[in-house]
Parts: structure tokens; sequence; C-alpha cells
């Protein structure tokens, strides 16, 4: 069994993340001991599935409910999905919007006005 500060050096994260995490609904609560958290090795795969949830765009709203917002004969792969399909719409979104800004940043790059008022005329 490992204390918060031996999972905090082994996965990079402070204590007080994994604490979020727990009081979030996205890491169990650990066993404890004289009042003091024990986590088991299943503590990294779970930080793992977290990790990679937040590397896709996924709040932790959303990763709760990828992890307990779902029947538990639901697949991971069907969990997945049904997250995915909306955020993809989202971060396309987002592309095209980041885009625009890329077009407008380059227009007002070239710009020669004398003044302000003459940008936007």
């Amino acid at each position: 069994m490992l204390s918060i500060g031996q999972v905090s050096r082994q996965s990079g994260l402070s204590a007080t993340t994994l604490r979020y995490y727990e009081d979030a609904g996205v890491l169990p609560a650990p066993a404890r001991s004289g009042g003091q958290r024990r986590y088991d090795q299943q503590v990294f795969q779970q930080l793992a599935l977290i990790k990679l949830a937040q590397q896709a765009g996924f709040t932790i709203a959303e990763i709760r409910t990828l992890l307990h917002g779902f029947p538990a004969h639901v697949s991971a792969a069907e969990r997945w999905r049904a997250l995915a399909n909306p955020k993809r719409a989202a971060v396309q979104a987002l592309i095209e919007r980041v885009l625009e800004m890329h077009n407008t940043l380059e227009q007002i790059s070239q710009c020669e006005c004398k003044t302000l008022d003459q940008c936007v005329s």
C-alpha cells in the first residue's frame, strides 16, 4: 500500500490533485490506515485513464460520466464513443474558429492604416 506522497512522486501529480480527483469522483477514495490514505498499485492505471481522457479534451465532469455515468453492462468502447462524438464536433468548431483567428491575424499584420478607425472601415 502506498501513501499519497508516494503516489504523488511516482505519478508526477501533486497530492492536492489526487485529493481533488477523489473529491470530484474520478478517483475512488482509497483505503485508510491510521487516518492516512493508502493506495494500491491500481491507482496508477486509474490515473493513466484520467490522463488519457484529459489529453482527449474531456472535462472532469465528462471523465466522471465516462467512469460512473453508464450502466455496468455498457462497454468501454461504447462509453468512449458516446462521449467522443459530441467532443469531436466541439473540437471541429474550435478548429474552425482558430483558423478564422489565424486568417484575421494574417490580415491585420499586413495593415497599412494610419489610424485604428481606418482598419474597421
